[in-house]
This record gives C-alpha cells, sequence and structure tokens, in this order.
C-alpha cells in the first residue's frame, strides 16, 4: 500500500503540472483593408515580439507569405470568396495556385490551415454551392503535393449559418444551406478537419442590449448567469453560449466528433454614436477575457474543459471597410504600429510594467478601493492581493509611510493599485469582484506614493510582510484546500 501511494503521489502531481500547461491556442488575424500599413516584414516582427504564434490572413499574397518564412509562426492562409468559381471549376488551377503560391514557401513558412471561402453565407453573390468542389479540389492538389496531412482545409462560417441560437441546446442550421452544407461537414469529419467559426458577443450585445448586458458579454464576474430551460446548463457569458449553440447545431446532424474552431472574435475599440459599448476600455477587457479563457482549457457549459482555439480579430484598424464607424475599428494597432489598448498573450498574467512587454499602459489611471464595495468584500479583495497576488503590502504597515490613514478603504486602494500597476494596468486587473474602480486622479499623498505605469516599487516603503490576525484564514487557503482535496481523489482513485 505505502509503495503505491508513493507511486501515485509523484505521478499525480506530475498530470496536475501538465494540466497546467495546457490550453487553447490562441492567434491573430491580420487584415490589410486599410492604408498606410506596416510592410509584411514589420508587421511579422511585431507578431513575433507579441510571442504571438498563430496568424490568419485572409489569402495567399506573397510578401505576406515569405514575410514569416523563418519565424515559427503558423499561418492560416485563405481562398477568397471570388476565387471559389475558378478553384471548383478546374482541378488545373488549384493546381497552379498551390505551385505559385504555397510549395516555394513551404515550409519554410508554416502553412497549416487553407480556408477556402469565408462566411459564404453572408456573401451578396450566392457561391456557397461552389465551397466544397473547391474543397476537394484543393485536397487532391495537396495530395498530390504530399501535403494533405500536414496543412488542414476548411472554411469559415458567421453565426448566421444558424436559424436559431438561443437557447444554445436549440442551436439549428439554417435549412436552406443544407445543400452544401451536409457534403462539407463529411469532407470535415474525413479529413479531421475543424468545423470554423467566426463569433462576436459585441454584435448581440449591440442590437439586443435590454436582452444581452454588456457584463455578460465581456465575460464580466458581474453578469447574471443565464440557464439554458431545456439542459439546466449555466452560461455566465455569451462566447460560451454561442459556442455550443454550433456545437448543438452539430449534434443535431450527428457530426458530434466535429471540433469548433472561432476563426474570428473580438470587440470594436471604436463606433459610431449609437455604438455606446465599442472602447477601447471594453475591447480590452473582452479580449483579456477571452484570452484567459481559451488558455485555461475552460471550455463551454456543454464541453467543460475542452481545449478550443481562438484567433483575436484583428492586428490593425482598416480604414477602408464599408458600414458603420466599427466596422473600421477592430484592431489592437494603429497602422504606425502604435498600441491602441495591449493585451496579455499569455492570458496568465505574465506582464512586465518596466519594458511594456504584452501589457496596458496606465495612460495616467490607477486603480482604488470603490466607495460601493461591502468591508466584506474589501477585506477579502485586500487579503488576496496580499497573498495570491503578490503584492508588496509593507508600505501600509503601521508607522509606514501609507499606513495612514489606518482604514480598510486607504489600505486595500494602495493594495490593489499595486496590483493593477503590476499586471500591465488592465481594466481587469482592477476589478476585484467590483470592489475596485479606476481613477485618473493620481491617489499618492504626502509620503505615499503610489505606483503608476512604468515605475520601480518605491524604496520608501519597507519591506517588512503584513501582520495578519491569527484568526484571519491565510489567504492562500481558498487555494490550497480545493488542491489537497484534489489530490486526495486521485490518489484515492490511485491506490483502488
Amino acid at each position: 500500500m505505502a509503495g503505491r501511494l508513493e507511486l501515485a503521489l509523484p505521478v499525480v502531481l506530475f498530470l496536475l503540472l501538465v494540466g497546467q500547461c495546457r490550453g487553447g491556442k490562441i492567434g491573430v488575424c491580420y487584415g490589410r483593408n486599410a492604408d498606410d500599413l506596416p510592410a509584411p516584414d514589420k508587421v511579422a516582427q511585431l507578431i513575433q515580439q507579441q510571442s504571438i504564434k498563430y496568424v490568419r490572413i485572409y489569402d495567399t499574397n506573397i510578401d505576406v507569405i515569405k514575410a514569416f518564412a523563418n519565424t515559427g509562426v503558423e499561418l492560416m492562409v485563405g481562398v477568397p470568396n471570388s476565387d471559389l468559381l475558378a478553384f471548383s471549376q478546374y482541378q488545373s488551377n488549384v493546381d497552379t495556385w498551390l505551385k505559385n503560391s504555397i510549395l516555394p514557401y513551404y515550409p519554410a513558412t508554416m502553412i497549416t490551415y487553407i480556408t477556402v471561402g469565408a462566411e459564404v453565407t453572408e456573401s451578396s453573390v450566392n457561391v456557397s454551392g461552389l465551397v466544397v468542389p473547391a474543397m476537394r479540389n484543393v485536397h487532391t492538389a495537396l495530395k498530390k503535393a504530399g501535403l494533405h496531412k500536414k496543412i488542414t482545409i476548411s472554411s469559415t462560417h458567421s453565426l448566421g449559418i444558424l436559424s436559431r441560437s438561443f437557447p444554445p441546446s436549440a442551436g439549428a442550421f439554417n435549412s436552406s444551406y443544407a445543400h452544401f452544407l451536409k457534403p462539407m461537414l463529411e469532407f470535415l469529419v474525413e479529413n479531421q478537419a475543424p468545423f470554423m467559426v467566426d463569433l462576436y458577443p459585441y454584435y448581440a450585445y449591440q442590437n439586443s442590449p435590454s436582452n444581452v448586458s454588456l457584463n455578460y458579454a465581456l465575460f464580466s464576474p458581474q453578469s447574471q448567469d443565464v440557464i439554458d430551460p431545456n439542459t439546466g446548463l449555466v452560461y455566465t457569458n455569451m462566447f460560451d453560449a454561442q459556442v455550443d449553440s454550433i456545437f448543438f447545431a452539430l449534434m443535431a446532424l450527428n457530426f458530434k466528433t466535429l471540433k469548433i474552431m472561432v476563426t474570428e472574435s473580438g470587440w470594436p475599440n471604436k463606433g459610431a454614436a449609437k455604438e455606446t459599448g465599442a472602447t477601447p476600455d471594453n475591447a480590452q477587457t473582452y479580449n483579456t477575457n477571452l484570452i484567459r479563457h481559451v488558455v485555461n482549457d475552460s471550455g463551454t457549459p456543454a464541453k467543460p474543459g475542452e481545449e478550443i482555439d481562438v484567433y483575436i480579430f484583428s492586428l490593425f484598424n482598416e480604414n477602408r471597410k464599408p458600414g458603420i464607424e466599427s466596422e473600421r475599428n477592430w484592431g489592437l494597432y494603429f497602422p504606425d504600429q502604435s498600441t491602441i489598448y495591449s493585451l496579455d498573450w499569455t492570458g496568465r498574467g505574465n506582464v512586465d510594467v518596466m519594458t511594456g512587454a504584452n501589457i496596458t499602459s496606465a495612460n495616467g489611471t490607477w486603480c482604488i478601493a470603490s466607495t460601493n464595495a461591502s468591508e466584506t468584500d474589501l477585506q477579502n479583495a485586500l487579503n488576496w492581493a496580499c497573498g495570491p497576488g503578490n503584492v508588496d503590502c509593507s508600505a501600509i504597515q503601521p508607522s509606514q509611510p501609507c499606513y495612514q490613514p489606518d482604514t480598510l478603504a486607504s489600505h486595500a486602494s494602495y493594495a490593489f493599485n499595486s496590483y493593477y500597476q503590476q499586471n500591465g494596468a488592465n481594466v481587469v486587473a482592477c476589478d476585484f469582484g467590483g470592489a475596485g474602480v479606476r481613477t485618473t486622479k493620481d491617489p499618492s499623498y504626502d509620503t505615499c506614493v503610489y505606483l503608476a505605469a512604468g515605475s520601480k516599487m518605491s524604496t520608501t516603503n519597507s519591506t517588512s510582510l503584513p501582520a495578519r490576525s491569527s484568526s484571519s484564514p491565510h489567504p492562500l487557503a481558498k487555494y490550497v484546500t480545493p488542491l489537497i482535496f484534489t489530490l486526495s481523489v486521485a490518489i484515492a482513485g490511485a491506490m483502488l
């Protein structure tokens, strides 16, 4: 028994650690419908600087493909809808395209996906019937070159391919697309390719704010849960609901094994006067929460813990796009490569205040305790910040610069701001379950200096650790207890 226990514990610990390293993949969409964009080689450098490993482009522009050679970035390239007719009619057209646009640059450029058509059901010209024949011809061309098992073929779709998406369990494909949908799904299964879909909770909120709250669309902890009446599944955000509506639609057609890949999702940083939700803060909040959701393998209520790959839309604002104001403002960067807002692409809070890598500049903002927060919430958040949050709370110790005024709100404000700045002044890092609020007024006073973006921890503050009442639970307790429980269950199972 003891020998088995000694063996089980290292194995369980290993499995737990491996689980922490897994995660869905996060990529970015690189659209080019804009003036004065940087040259492709500069864009490739920018993407490498952000440690982004997956990029989607919408064609096979040779300059772009060449720019990503030997970068380690995996590229998803596209066959535009305008080429579907030629690709579906003659195999020779596809063979020539592959010979000229792909083969000379592969594998130096790691092309891993080819999307054949993009949101064809949204096209003003009915080209849906051309998709599957074009996909088959691309597959044949790849097979001739010996690449059909190295490059995956699929096609992207909008949520509009569904006739119903709420509740998620009632998700159903529009019957008018059956003529091309069933053979396409069969092709995907046969070639182990994912069903690709572009999902935008922003539009669900923008089109029906009375039914879809901003918090629900942004993954906010303050959102009100939505319960699927058919399954009892609880949804805390719109993204999961949209993914599961696709999953249930596939289930209804008996395509249960198809993996779903989200090839576009994001939030606009600017919009028309009526598009009040289109702001940099909301865009940053949505994309930050989405990335964390993906890399943590949160899965969805219908498929908890399942990995899902997501591409953030989009790298740049694209000023040549038609439509309402928001259509041109989905970018993370302006054409001059300056940031509109920044993201932590790791999804794990690994940010560097000094270098600016993967952080959001504070732009003159600080984080303080909300006047609407209860004392209990403030105390819990303070304990967390000074514990698992890794904040140096020595400055709010007795006789230290920020101890006075000796109030919970003042001490919490100092700790909240330290955590906020150390995590890139990201809007999410000032949430604290609703106990934190951002301000543009520097809360520093007398000799108590609050951190700001780009500043180092004040050397005026004492480095002694804050005292905690012996009756207070250690802030790590809520993390240690479930871990011990998990280990106990796993070890018990290993001994049976």
